[in-house]
């Protein structure tokens, strides 16, 4: 049998046990590979190195080498998520409604694990923890496979944390790591009906795409993020500047950072120059339209390609618009549905703005950047969901259950 399979037969077997845990034991879990992260960060420092080293050897850009790479305090950041879900409620066994029908039946409706939940992403080793922590708080198995751009830091980390699920009620075997970096590995996961309850992919746009379209397992589909910001007419210069720095330069590798900076056209002849100048000092690259140039002439000529592209990098694409319904357009025909903002001291533009918009997450007055399960309260999260059905937006431990009806008679047969 292949390790794709073996493993995920050994969730699957697992996720029985995790279905009766009480909530005290899964927190106590937790804890311990909270714990445990910290005991052993030099461990997982050293697994990141081999990954880091590779990476230059390689070639590899210094937005993926930032994705990639992690730091002591980054660690404890890590770490902090986990005791953050031990601290929320526990999603599992609610009653979320319940109702008597004319024959006296009882029916309740009742929340449930998903079961065995494969995952599959890229290049950041935090995902391996939050989507562990999350899962396993939810009573799910997990099957991992990242990518080979960070296996040395999974399977240290991985191994740290089936260390610690050993002293616990958890058992170890419900969280699966796949090593083989080969994509057949990722091709057999899809098709793992019976033994994967769904798939969640996080990553960039032809890994999603693949995923979705290849996949018999049911899908909970996460989105790139083409991410944009508009400055209209009345934005505040040092508001409409500080949210779009942030936005693109906080950290540009993540999937909430900014890809376009849409601007009033009449905001644009009075302040962009000056904001241009704020990215060119942060080493951002600009790709604008013919005004966008005309008002910043060393900035690049912007293609539809580049419209479509998310950078993940130091790269910005800028546009000039006569109108918010301009704005709308343009994000209506590049965005990806999964976060976007409107900068504007009119509370009718932001209103028809944040209305209008079809994205997971939509801000007035705010950076995209926090568009992430920790900064929403959710401790982690195991991916932005840009789809609608079941979930959407970052997910965290909800998200991550199904439901169950509970029906109680007293000897009722139906004519």
């Amino acid at each position: 049998m292949s390790e794709v399979r073996t493993k995920a037969a050994l969730a699957r077997e697992a996720a029985a046990t995790l279905n009766r845990l009480m909530t005290e034991q899964k927190n106590e879990a937790l804890l311990a590979m909270a714990d445990a992260l910290l005991a052993r960060q030099d461990e997982i420092l050293a697994g990141n190195e081999r990954d880091l080293a590779r990476g230059r050897e390689n070639g590899t850009s210094s937005s993926l080498l930032d994705r990639i790479k992690l730091t002591t305090a980054r660690i404890e950041d890590i770490a902090q998520g986990v005791r953050e879900i031990v601290e929320l409620p526990d999603p599992v066994g609610v009653l979320l409604e319940a109702f008597d029908r004319p024959n006296g039946l009882r029916v309740e409706k009742i929340s449930v694990p998903l079961g065995v939940v494969g995952m599959i992403y890229e290049a950041r080793p935090n995902v391996t923890v939050d989507a562990a922590s999350l899962c396993l708080k939810t009573g799910n198995a997990v099957v991992l496979r990242g990518g080979s751009a960070a296996i040395e830091s999974n399977r240290t980390i991985v191994g740290i944390l089936r260390d610690a699920l050993a002293t616990t009620a958890i058992p170890a075997d419900a969280l699966q790591m796949i090593e083989d970096p080969n994509r057949a590995s990722v091709d057999e996961m899809l098709k793992l009906n019976g033994l994967l309850d769904v798939v969640i992919p996080r990553g960039g746009a032809s890994l999603i795409r693949n995923v979705v379209e290849n996949a018999t397992v049911p899908v909970i589909e996460t989105g790139a993020g083409i991410c944009h910001t508009f400055l209209d007419a009345s934005a505040d210069p040092a508001m409409a500047e500080a949210i779009s720095l942030n936005a693109k330069v906080q950290r540009p590798s993540v999937c909430n950072s900014m890809e376009t900076l849409l601007v009033h056209e009449s905001f644009a002849e009075r302040h962009l120059a000056a904001l241009a100048g704020r990215f060119r000092s942060a080493n951002v690259e600009l790709r604008g339209c013919a005004r966008t140039r005309e008002l910043v002439p060393w900035a690049k000529e912007a293609t539809d390609e580049d419209y479509a592209t998310e950078y993940n990098d130091y790269i910005l694409n800028v546009k000039v618009v006569a109108s918010l319904a301009d704005a709308l357009q343009h994000i209506r025909r590049f965005g990806t549905m999964h976060s976007e903002c409107i900068v504007t001291e009119s509370g009718e533009n932001a209103q028809r703005f944040l209305q209008d918009v079809d994205a997971a997450t939509v801000y007035h007055n705010a950076s995209t950047r926090f568009t992430d399960g920790f900064e929403f309260g959710f401790g982690a999260e195991i991916g932005i969901s840009t789809q609608k059905l079941h979930a959407r937006g970052p997910m965290g431990l909800p998200a991550l259950t199904s439901t169950k009806y509970v029906v109680t008679g007293s000897g009722q047969i139906r004519g």
